[in-house]
């Protein structure tokens, strides 16, 4: 073979075996890397909005309360009492401790209650009660656990507070023979109550055009002298032991507080607003004193207590200290006292004031 052929044909196979040797580096490239990497990237970014979607669909969001059944024309407002489920009677409740009570009652009527429906205070002991609690739906054979936040008394002794349950219209429901739901509880040991100034908490400046002052009752009421007198004479004995003067009787504002005590008892009310919107205020302006300042204090009960338990009472009300804060305040330098007895039921008013 000729030399020159023979080193020709070794170049090629030279070069053919060169391009051979690089082929598995071709085919080791990363190229499935390259491809999975942006599809991993991707998949997480598409699962979130997802969820957020699922929380935001929650039937809750469009959830709405469940209407109040309407009562038929006529129906009977009527409860019984079942069973006392905390709290029973002569429970033992440290002074000044919170404590929740429950009855269970039966809805014995032929009305649904709701929440239109509440329980409110009565008598005796408030223990810091709210002025109302309202009903959950109940409907006619059913039974309703009914609760309440209170405080037991600031000293010990044993304490009642009487509830009642009133209709949409503000009337007392019946419960089996009676009209309350209490409880009765022994109070151990004794609490401080907070302190204050009187002025700050109960000298509030009359408002003499926010009503033309209550009274003028048309009911068979009766007035007892000798309760008025012995809570007079209480007041200011517990002024006395506090080194405070004596409280000045005036007529004009013995007037406001009789007018508004009638309007009570005949009327069927509790607080401080009378039946013709009228305010202490404007019952002592009507009545021809000028205040600068004034307050004051009224009390119902069934029976009723004596002028002296009646202010017994004021002084240990730590539901509204302001009542204890009125008798023994340095603002106020006269006072009068109104009671009338209807229905058995006794009402105290006090009106505080101050030229």
């Amino acid at each position: 073979m000729n030399k020159k052929l023979l080193i020709v044909i070794s170049l090629v196979t030279l070069i053919l075996s060169s391009c051979g040797a690089n082929a598995p580096t071709e085919t080791a490239a990363p190229t499935v890397t390259q491809v999975i990497a942006p599809t991993a990237t991707e998949a997480p970014a598409t699962e979130t909005p997802a969820v957020t979607e699922t929380t935001e669909g929650l039937p809750t969001d469009t959830s709405t309360p469940e209407a109040r059944p309407t009562n038929a024309p006529g129906c009977t407002n009527k409860a019984s009492f079942v069973a006392d489920v905390t709290i029973p009677d002569n429970t033992t409740v440290n002074a000044g401790a919170a404590f929740t009570k429950t009855w269970r009652i039966s809805n014995t009527g032929t009305c649904i209650w709701a929440s239109d429906y509440t329980l409110s205070y009565y008598s005796d002991e408030r223990m810091g009660a709210p002025d109302t609690v309202p009903l959950a739906i109940t409907y006619p054979g059913e039974t309703l656990d009914l609760s309440i936040d209170l405080i037991a008394p600031t000293s010990p002794g044993t304490r009642r507070g009487n509830f009642a349950i009133k209709s949409a219209e503000g009337l007392i429901i019946s419960i089996d023979d009676d009209s309350r739901l209490w409880l009765i509880i022994n109070v151990v040991g004794t609490a401080v109550v907070p302190t204050s100034t009187s002025a700050a908490v109960t000298a509030i400046p009359t408002n003499a055009s926010a009503g033309s002052g209550g009274g003028n009752a048309a009911c068979a009421f009766t007035t007892d002298p000798a309760k008025i007198t012995e809570a007079i004479n209480a007041i200011n004995a517990y002024r006395t032991t506090n080194g405070l003067p004596k409280y000045n009787v005036k007529e004009p504002l013995t007037k406001a507080a009789q007018s508004h005590a009638a309007d009570m008892a005949c009327k069927n009310l509790t607080g401080h607003t009378g039946s013709d919107g009228s305010t202490p205020g404007t019952r002592i302006s009507k009545n021809g004193y000028v205040a600068a300042f004034s307050a004051e204090n009224v009390y119902f009960s069934n029976p009723p207590l004596s002028g002296q338990g009646a202010v017994d009472w004021w002084k240990n009300d730590t539901g509204d200290i302001r009542h204890n804060l009125n008798m023994i305040s340095d603002t106020f330098i006269d006072v009068g006292v109104g009671y009338a007895f209807f229905n058995n039921n006794g009402y105290y008013v006090v009106v505080f004031a101050t030229p």
